[in-house]
């Protein structure tokens, strides 16, 4: 057998089965380790400001640096990712966020933690994660849905274990060494990258993308210059680094895919927006909940309330938008999880008791389950998956603008008006008005597309639909001459559009009688099927009608031969 089906076969064997559930496994710690790590920064939240005097806006960029960068960081794991593969991207994130913690535990002021735990760590996270949810696309096919699902649920174990295991380091010994304790936790990033080896692809290549052959022009030209020479044509070369420029933003940002994929351009710009407001509940609840007479304890426990229904909720959902009731309709489901987590948030402004706040942490678990199941599986229905990693960087670029602004601001808005009310009322405005444009606008353009592929069965152009007399092979005169063949009656199996294809139907009947000429009435009528009128006069009658009923003179009657036929 040929190398090529060997490795093909040895492809298929490494998705949805065996070594694919551990990687599942790791991408399930990963989760849990980077994303859900920034869910217990709320607990520091009030501390820090005491350490280091700092007002609201100047102690929310603390955590709206990471989560941005986090979010942000995409580009630079796509080259990473196509470069030297998942598994180094993992790894190198892994040892990024341990360096990031233990580094934050000696600053000495609020802008030190914001380079240290706000930027080092925050990339290393991004290169953990990401490199994790882009690897499992190639291990999973079939379940994929549900291995995204299973995945998010990481992300719920780590809501619901870091604010509590914050709180009790917290209160046993301080922030800094809390900060140095995380550093070591985070270094298991690098264990969970060790498990995802290269997936080997049906070419017999690793993951990995190979870098391109230069061409032999391009090399001459560098090892021209590299001897010191000048280029024969300075305007040509500034040319051609400005097209090597561009087409390295298009192959990791995806430009083109933003300008001429409508689904990824709506759905990246919805989520753009939704983030604005996404955040700023995990940032300011346990603040709120302190400042409104919540013991600490409790307050970091709402966090952890969040976290724990998520782990039952997240693949159910995943579940559930599997079905294939659900096929190209999941950015509907995103949409309304989108909307009640919104809607959800008037909850605090009612009433801040510890009592409502679980009830407001109970719904906004719910609908934060299908955000985070979703999110990632509906770009993967908008864009192809050999892109999805280019997609994924643009797509996480764009919106962690909004995640690095959006708490800042809240925040400078409460230190000015001093109630934490306009948190709540802010993150409402963003998520409703994200849910219902992408829902809208997905809509109408699906609404288009239908428009677009029914207009494409055209029926004015009749010569397409002229028969030819003219017989291919001689017939002897022993067999019997061919049946003549008209339409007489019409069944039509399709429930919607029969006025339409009725009058269809009775246009092809005229251009059948106006080419084969005048038919006879046979004695006997025989009911045949409808493909056999199709090969031979109008080929693209099955698309317009599941079954005709035709009627086929006896093949004594023969037909005067038309014009043209000798």
């Amino acid at each position: 057998m040929s190398q090529g089906g060997a490795a093909a076969r040895e492809a298929a064997k490494s998705q949805d089965q065996g070594w694919a559930w551990m990687v599942l496994l790791a991408a399930v710690l990963l989760q849990g380790l980077t994303l859900g790590f920034p869910s217990c920064i709320g607990v520091f939240f009030t501390d820090l400001q005491h350490e280091f005097q700092a007002s609201n806006s100047k102690t929310s960029w603390f955590p709206s640096i990471m989560v941005a960068v986090l979010h942000g960081g995409g580009p630079l794991c796509s080259i990473l990712v196509k470069r030297f593969g998942c598994r180094f991207a993992v790894m190198l994130g892994g040892l990024l966020s341990g360096v990031g913690m233990v580094s934050s535990s000696f600053c000495k002021s609020i802008s030190q933690l914001y380079l240290t735990a706000g930027l080092i760590t925050g990339l290393g996270s991004c290169f953990s994660f990401q490199a994790g949810v882009t690897v499992l696309g190639y291990y999973f096919v079939r379940w994929r849905t549900l291995a995204n699902a299973m995945a998010s649920t990481g992300v719920s174990l780590g809501f619901t274990l870091w604010p509590l295991l914050s709180q009790y380091l917290l209160d046993e010994m301080g922030w800094r060494n809390t900060f140095l304790i995380f550093g070591g936790i985070l270094l298991n990033c690098c264990v969970c990258g060790a498990i995802m080896r290269p997936v080997q692809l049906a070419s017999g290549s690793p993951l990995q993308s190979p870098k391109p052959a230069e061409e032999p022009g391009k090399r001459a030209e560098g090892a021209q210059l590299s001897n010191g020479a000048s280029s024969p044509h300075p305007e040509l070369q500034q040319q051609t680094r400005r097209t090597a420029c561009f087409q390295m933003l298009q192959k990791y940002l995806a430009f083109d895919i933003f300008c001429q994929n409508k689904g990824y351009q709506i759905y990246t710009i919805g989520v753009t927006w939704m983030m604005m407001g996404f955040a700023l509940p995990h940032v300011y609840l346990v603040p709120y909940a302190i400042q409104n007479g919540v013991e600490e304890r409790r307050a970091a426990l709402l966090i952890s309330i969040i976290g724990f229904i998520n782990i039952f909720i997240r693949p159910l959902t995943g579940l559930l938008s599997g079905h294939r009731v659900f096929t190209g309709r999941r950015i509907y489901l995103f949409s309304l999880a989108v909307l009640l987590c919104g809607l959800s948030n008037f909850i605090c402004v009612i009433s801040a008791e510890f009592s409502v706040l679980i009830i407001y942490c109970v719904i906004l678990s719910i609908a934060m389950s299908g955000i985070g199941a979703l999110t990632f599986q509906v770009l993967m229905d908008v864009v192809e998956m050999d892109r999805f990693s280019s997609a994924l960087g643009l797509f996480t670029i764009l919106e962690s603008i909004t995640l690095l602004i959006g708490p800042p601001l809240t925040g400078l808005l409460v230190d000015i008006t001093g109630d934490f009310h306009y948190v709540f009322y802010n993150s409402s405005f963003f998520l409703i008005s994200a849910a219902l444009f992408m829902g809208l606008n997905f809509f109408t353009l699906e609404k288009k597309n239908k428009l677009k592929e029914a207009s494409k069965v055209p029926l004015d152009n009749p010569s397409r639909y002229q028969h030819n007399e003219m017989p291919t092979e001689p017939q002897s005169e022993s067999q019997s001459p061919p049946a003549v063949v008209y339409i007489t009656t019409y069944e039509e199996t399709e429930k919607k559009g029969k006025k339409k294809k009725k009058e269809e139907h009775k246009q092809l009947c005229g251009l059948y009688k106006a080419t084969q000429g005048p038919a006879l009435m046979a004695d006997e009528k025989t009911s045949v099927c409808f493909p056999q009128l199709s090969s031979s006069f109008c080929p693209a009658l099955p698309t317009l009608w599941g079954r005709v009923r035709l009627h086929v003179s006896h093949p004594d009657h023969r037909l005067s031969p038309g014009p043209g036929a000798s």
